[in-house]
């Protein structure tokens, strides 16, 4: 299957400049293709991986991946997307976002010393560029009324745009046009909302190159959950790629919990699982979605893409653990990505008796109730169930000497630390 149709059964494509021409070239030969992210941040979030994994497919499928780090772009601020002007972060700043950015995407596409793969940093061919070259070389290229008739632009007319963010899509089509000439790419992957960038870099290739020079732009649909709202955000905030911000088991669950509406579509895109599997699996969302097979195979596949074997290991032993009560089969690293977002405290080592021990850290609200719920078999610690009030918490009852976990009734854990 060609890599077009490949994409287009996925659902992957929204846009391209020249679908005849970019099939043919995808058919004859090997293709170098990129995309690019700014450094505006220390890691990436699950929104940012979508056109990634477009160029991962390219990848797989034979062709040369291109990724660019936006040092030089990322100090400037994109406008597509923006209602407002970003606040400019500092070229330190950039510069160690650009570092973290680099490793990741290194650990994300980069197997077995992979020769055909690239990552460059566009600051680096754009430092030595000076004002008037800029202006005389590269704004002589680009027609004010173009730039302004592009949604990237017209969007911000109204509220305003600065000339820094509204030369943006000078910038990136310097990059577009650097590696057509300098590392034989020919097509760029971008989100929907980078159309207006993209087409202003194959404008600029061909005043530089020729009107027959061969370049092609594929943008990729926004992706949207099944009631309409946007795909990637949790109650908590952003779903990391960076094992400190959101631990693979968090990442884990986030895929596992996945509406039945959805989770075909995102085995689609975010799995390299073939036709056959994904039809098999979507008879079983039909005809028994209570086993959620699609989202445990949905869950595994992007968080050993994203964590390796390790990070899906640690996030399947978690998530059985709580499912079991198991907690003793964890070690205390586990304990902290399972239970980092539950509620809990930081307890003193004395020894107390359980009745008192649950009230005085706010486990309980009375020796009444502490009493009633331990009689009653609805407390358990560390996944034991215990029916005795003068039970007696102490460290050596603790999880490496440390954590405490707390079940009250079905659902509520408490994480306790000792000092």
């Amino acid at each position: 299957m060609n890599i077009i149709d490949e994409l287009e059964w996925r659902g992957a494509i929204n846009q391209m400049t020249d679908e005849e021409g970019l099939r043919q070239l995808t058919a004859d030969k090997a293709v170098g293709v990129y995309c690019g992210v700014d450094p505006t941040g220390d890691s990436l979030h699950i929104g940012h991986l979508i056109p990634f994994m477009v160029l991962k497919r390219f990848q797989l499928a034979g062709h040369r991946p291109v990724i660019v780090i936006g040092g030089a772009t990322g100090t400037i601020g994109d406008p597509s997307g923006k209602s407002e002007e970003r606040n400019l972060q500092s070229m330190e700043q950039v510069e160690k976002n650009a570092q973290r950015l680099t490793a990741m995407m290194k650990r994300l596409f980069l197997k077995d010393d992979d020769a055909d793969f690239r990552i460059f940093n566009n600051f680096d061919w754009t430092k030595e560029l000076t004002l008037l070259d800029f202006l005389r070389h590269y704004g002589k290229r680009f027609n004010i009324n173009t730039m302004l008739a592009k949604d990237i632009v017209s969007s911000r007319l109204e509220t305003g745009i600065s000339f820094t963010e509204f030369a943006y899509q000078i910038l990136q089509s310097i990059d577009f046009l650097h590696l057509y000439q300098e590392a034989d790419v020919q097509v760029q992957v971008g989100g929907g909302d980078q159309w207006g960038n993209i087409t202003a870099g194959l404008e600029l290739i061909r005043k530089e190159e020729g009107t027959e020079a061969e370049a092609y732009g594929l943008t990729i649909p926004l992706m949207l959950k099944s009631d309409g709202t946007k795909f990637g955000k949790t109650a908590g905030g952003a779903v990391w790629l960076d094992p400190e911000k959101t631990s693979p088991y968090e990442f884990y669950q986030f895929w596992i919990n996945q509406d039945d509406a959805d989770v075909i579509k995102y085995l689609k895109y975010f799995t390299f699982l073939d036709q056959d599997e994904i039809a098999e699996l979507e008879t079983a969302v039909a005809e028994d979605p209570g086993k959620r097979l699609a989202q445990k195979r949905l869950a595994e596949e992007v968080t050993r893409f994203v964590h390796g074997d390790a990070g899906l290991a640690d996030a399947k032993q978690i998530t059985e653990a709580l499912f079991s009560g198991n907690i003793r089969d964890l070690t205390g690293k586990q304990i902290e990505q399972g239970f980092q977002n539950m509620p809990g405290q930081t307890v003193p080592r004395e020894p107390n008796t359980l009745a008192i021990w649950l009230v005085d850290n706010g486990i309980e609200k009375s020796r009444r109730q502490a009493r009633e719920d331990v009689n009653n078999g609805a407390i358990r610690i560390n996944g034991e169930k215990i029916t005795d009030v003068d039970y007696e918490i102490t460290p050596d009852i603790a999880i490496e000497n440390k954590y405490v976990v707390v079940r009250r009734g079905k659902k509520k854990h408490f994480l306790m630390t000792f000092e």
